[in-house]
C-alpha cells in the first residue's frame, strides 16, 4: 500500500470543508473591516487556530483582536474596572455596526456576551449547538509590540503575544508543507485522550516536538517520543508571558496516551522500513482510527480453500427401471 497516498486519502477525512472555511473567514472580514473603520482603533487582526490555519472542522468560530488608541481611552489598561470597560464599549460598537436588527454596517450578530477576556457576538442562534461566533478581544499595543489584553476576572490586563505563534507556525510551515496538516492531524488525536486536553495545547507541543525534515510517519513517531516526555515539564505560553496553557492538564492521562501512540508509530514505522507497508498502514489505523485507509482485504474463492489432493468417490446408485 502507498502509505503516502493513505496519508492524503485521511487528511481528507481531518480538514475543515473549503466552504465553511470560506464562510468563516468572510465573516471575520466583515467584522475587521467594519471595527478598522472606527476612530478609536488602530488595528484589527485575526488570531486562533483559524489565523494560523490549524483549525479542525467544524469551524464555529473566528477569534479577532482589535487594538485601540490608548490616548482615547486612558483608563484602558488600569486595575479595577478598566477591564469590563473596554469589553463594554466592544459589545455597544458591535450591536452598533453589526446587530442583527439595527446594524449600520451589516445585520449579523444576534447577540453579544461578554467573557473574561472577550465579546462572544453569535451569528447562529445561542442555543444552538453549533452556533458560529466571532469572539472579538480589545487590546492596547505596547512600545515593546506585545499587547495588553483585560481581564474581567482578574480585575487587570495582562501582557500576551498571539502574533508570537503565529509567526512561529507560519516559519515551521515554509520549512516543511505538512506541518501544519500534521498539527490538525495531532488535534483529532487528542480527542481519543481520556481527559481534557486544550488543541492549544498540542499546537505548542507541536512546536517543540514535531519535525521538519522528515516525512510523515518519521515525524510523528519522533513527536510522540518527544513530547511523551516534554509534557513531564510543562506546556506554557511559548511567548512566554501567559504561563501554563492548561493548568488542570491531567498530565499522566496524556503521557500514558502518547506513549500508546509513540509504541504504534514504532510499529507503523518498522513495518514500513521492513516493505510491510500494508501492515503500517493498518498500525497506523490503530493509532488513528477507521478513517486511516488500508489495503482491502482479499476474498478467497471456495475452489482455492481447498487443500490436498481431490478424493475419488463412487458414483452414486440411482434406482432405475429394470427390464
Amino acid at each position: 500500500m502507498d502509505l503516502n497516498a493513505a496519508f492524503d486519502d485521511y487528511q481528507k477525512t481531518v480538514d475543515a470543508d473549503p466552504e465553511q472555511v470560506a464562510l468563516a473567514r468572510e465573516r471575520r472580514d466583515v467584522f475587521s473591516d467594519a471595527l478598522r473603520a472606527e476612530g478609536d482603533v488602530v488595528e484589527v487582526f485575526g488570531s486562533g487556530s483559524l489565523r494560523r490555519s490549524t483549525q479542525l472542522k467544524p469551524v464555529h468560530d473566528v477569534d479577532l483582536i482589535v487594538v485601540f488608541d490608548q490616548e482615547q481611552h486612558t483608563d484602558w489598561g488600569s486595575p479595577g474596572t478598566s477591564s469590563q470597560d473596554a469589553l463594554d464599549h466592544v459589545r455597544k460598537r458591535v450591536n452598533t455596526l453589526l446587530g442583527a436588527t439595527n446594524g449600520s454596517v451589516d445585520q449579523l450578530v444576534r447577540l453579544g456576551r461578554t467573557r473574561d477576556r472577550a465579546v462572544k457576538c453569535f451569528i447562529d442562534p445561542p442555543e444552538q449547538d453549533d452556533a458560529f461566533t466571532v469572539d472579538v478581544m480589545p487590546a492596547l499595543r505596547q512600545p515593546d509590540n506585545t499587547l495588553q489584553v483585560p481581564s474581567t476576572r482578574q480585575g487587570e490586563w495582562n501582557t500576551a503575544d498571539p502574533e508570537y505563534l503565529i509567526r512561529e507556525v507560519q516559519l515551521r510551515q515554509e520549512k516543511w508543507s505538512y506541518f501544519r496538516p500534521m498539527v490538525r492531524v495531532l488535534k483529532l488525536w487528542r480527542h481519543g485522550v481520556p481527559t481534557k486536553v486544550k488543541s492549544l495545547v498540542i499546537e505548542v507541543l507541536a512546536l517543540e516536538c514535531l519535525p521538519v525534515d522528515k516525512n510523515r510517519p518519521e515525524a510523528l513517531k519522533a513527536f510522540f517520543t518527544a513530547a511523551a516526555v516534554e509534557i513531564g515539564y510543562g506546556v506554557e505560553d511559548p511567548a512566554g508571558h501567559c504561563g501554563d496553557i492548561q493548568p488542570d492538564l491531567d498530565v499522566a492521562a496524556l503521557r500514558s496516551s502518547l506513549e500508546s501512540a509513540r509504541d504504534l508509530a514504532k510499529r507503523a514505522c518498522a513495518a514500513a522500513a521492513d516493505g510491510d507497508t500494508d501492515g503500517a498502514a493498518k498500525v497506523w489505523r490503530e493509532l488513528f482510527g477507521e478513517d486511516f485507509p488500508v489495503p482491502e482485504e482479499k476474498k478467497t474463492t471456495q475452489a482455492a480453500a481447498v487443500v490436498g489432493p481431490t478424493l475419488l468417490r463412487p458414483r452414486p446408485i440411482k434406482d432405475a427401471p429394470q427390464g
